[in-house]
């Protein structure tokens, strides 16, 4: 539940930064996920979700809201979903993409809020945070998952010691990608910290135009993205 000791200005404000760094995490799952894809990159998926993870400190660091940054994870499924009214198919096609967004978003979510007065303050909290989040969402999705709409490649763990492979093969890239990349989100939001707030406040409009662009641009991209099979 949002403070209500907060303003409405400023919930309005994060609001429309936490929707578009949700959407940009959305962008990043579609469009750069399938260049990493064509470009044989591996570790595709603990890229993606380093990204996610980076984005979602940034929104940590710079609002410190807690309870609000679920609605990162929520716009980042969205995004995915896109792909019902695009291509007219089921939403199960997407059932289990947006699983495991769901799982990381929410895993890191609460890690954060059980590491909150910590996290500020201790380098090694900032690490532990995401690794673990990346870790729990991974065994979360596979036990999960199965049970969803599993691909092949799911299905190839549906096997004795099978999480344990999972993790191995996807959870510690999952961790490694989002104990780097979360640290670094937390150091821009922090530098961001004053100057985003401000800007809101004696600039409204512009921050609002800013917001919404990149929203827009990040949906638009993603939609053309999927149109052609992306």
């Amino acid at each position: 539940m949002i403070n209500e000791s907060i303003p409405k200005k400023r919930v309005r404000d994060v609001f429309f930064c936490f929707f578009a760094l949700g959407s940009l995490w959305g962008f990043s799952e579609i469009v750069l996920g399938e260049a990493i894809r064509a470009s044989g990159l591996p570790f595709r998926a603990g890229i993606l979700t380093g990204i996610g993870f980076g984005l979602m400190a940034i929104a940590a660091a710079l609002f410190r809201k807690r309870a609000m940054l679920l609605i990162i994870p929520v716009v980042v499924v969205a995004v995915r979903q896109l792909a019902v009214p695009v291509l007219q198919v089921p939403f199960v096609c997407k059932a289990n993409s947006c699983l495991a967004v769901g799982l990381e978003g929410f895993a890191l979510t609460g890690a954060i809020a059980l590491a909150w007065r910590k996290i500020e303050k201790r380098f090694a909290v900032r690490v532990a945070v995401p690794v673990s989040a990346a870790i729990i969402s991974a065994g979360a999705f596979w036990a999960i998952g199965m049970k969803v709409a599993p691909c092949p490649y799911l299905l190839s763990f549906n096997r004795p010691g099978g999480l344990i492979s999972f993790i191995a093969a996807e959870g510690i890239p999952w961790a490694v990608f989002s104990g780097i990349l979360f640290p670094v989100g937390y150091w821009v939001g922090r530098r961001l910290r004053e100057r985003v707030p401000a800007f809101a406040i004696k600039k409204p409009a512009f921050y609002f135009a800013i917001s919404v662009l990149v929203i827009m641009i990040s949906w638009t991209a993603s939609g053309i993205a999927i149109a052609n099979g992306l």
